[in-house]
């Protein structure tokens, strides 16, 4: 209850919960540019921003939809599809000149292996220099979507309910590090759809 007939309104997205000024103002003070890595069910999304008075300027941007240009059949929002937008969005950040960045990782949890650290890895693979913990970033076997493969051969009877989607795209969940391993090796030949 207000006891003043004056009192100051918090900003807008503040109010909603969609910005963390104390954590934006931080970043902003390194006067380096972002890696601001976004997460759905279904896609993942990776930008190299730079603040301008204006508003931030996106300096190199990737999203999972780009890697079916590219020839990926699986999720684009599992672990490999994460890593591979991280190792798209760094490239094309180098090709813009961009040697560094700070991760922001926005109001998501920092959970140790996920998604969005494995798309941080992607983008420290592809060249650009962003300071983190190695311990919070997924092994290599997780990257590669081994978990995956050996999940859908454990599953048996269930395959069919549990990897419908594959089906569809008619390829087999066996085979997501062929397919991974061939994505990633265009990218960095540096055909990007």
């Amino acid at each position: 209850m207000k006891k003043n007939k004056i009192y100051n309104v918090q900003v807008r997205r503040k109010r909603e919960g969609r910005t963390n000024y104390k954590k934006r103002i931080k970043m902003l003070i390194s006067e380096k540019p972002r890696l601001v890595i976004r997460k759905s069910l279904k896609n993942i999304h990776a930008d190299i921003v730079e603040f301008d008075q204006k508003g931030d300027k996106v300096l190199a941007s990737a999203h999972s939809k780009e890697l079916e240009k590219l020839g990926w059949k699986f999720s684009r929002g599992n672990l490999p599809a994460a890593y591979l937008v991280g190792l798209l969005a760094g490239k094309k950040a180098k090709a813009k000149g961009v040697q560094e960045a700070i991760l922001d990782i926005g109001l998501n949890k920092s959970v140790k292996g996920s998604r969005l650290y494995a798309a941080l890895s992607g983008v420290v693979d592809a060249g650009v220099n962003v300071p983190h913990d190695k311990s919070v970033l997924p092994a290599k076997e997780r990257v590669q979507g081994e978990h995956i493969a050996k999940f859908a051969a454990e599953a048996k009877g269930n395959y069919k309910m549990q990897f419908s989607n594959y089906d569809r795209n008619g390829v087999d969940a066996a085979d997501i590090k062929k397919y991974f391993n061939d994505i990633k090796s265009k990218i960095e030949a540096g055909k990007n759809g």
